[in-house]
């Protein structure tokens, strides 16, 4: 991509846990110049773990708040990038009255993981840093702000 879009949605099903990584992390990259936000399907709850691997990486979202797609503030999106099956159906219900390009990017669930503590961190860390790579393939970051 050779641009920056102005606007970009992350949605997943409860926008608690995968949605909510990844709107903080395109904003520690791209928050100035860009409008990021993210929805879920159903509303869930912010998930402490996902608070906890986020925090390791400098990104505070522990004042995120939940919200589904009935709740969008803005209704103008360049990008909307569905995180899980379930909001992929979703965000093409979208496009009927967004001019909007929607990508899909299956995203593992890391609540499904069992165990100890660390063991279901592990799995957390592991979602978040995928997607941080997969946002700075799609939208590059350098230290002067150029794209």
């Amino acid at each position: 991509m050779d641009f920056l879009p102005s606007a970009v949605l992350f949605c997943c099903t409860h926008n608690a846990i995968r949605s909510p990584m990844a709107e903080g992390i395109m904003k520690r990259f791209h928050g100035a110049q860009v409008f990021v936000d993210s929805v879920g399907v159903h509303a869930g709850e912010t998930d402490p773990f996902v608070i906890e691997v986020m925090k390791e990486i400098g990104v505070d979202i522990s004042k995120h708040k939940v919200k589904t797609f009935d709740q969008l503030a803005d209704g103008s999106f360049d990008y909307i990038i569905s995180l899980s099956p379930h909001a992929q159906h979703k965000a093409v219900d979208l496009t009927r009255y967004m001019a909007c390009e929607v990508v899909f990017w299956n995203t593992f669930d890391p609540t499904l993981v069992r165990g100890s503590r660390e063991t279901r961190l592990t799995a957390y860390r592991e979602v978040r840093d995928r997607l941080q790579q997969r946002i700075l393939e799609i939208f590059p970051y350098t230290e002067d702000g150029a794209f």
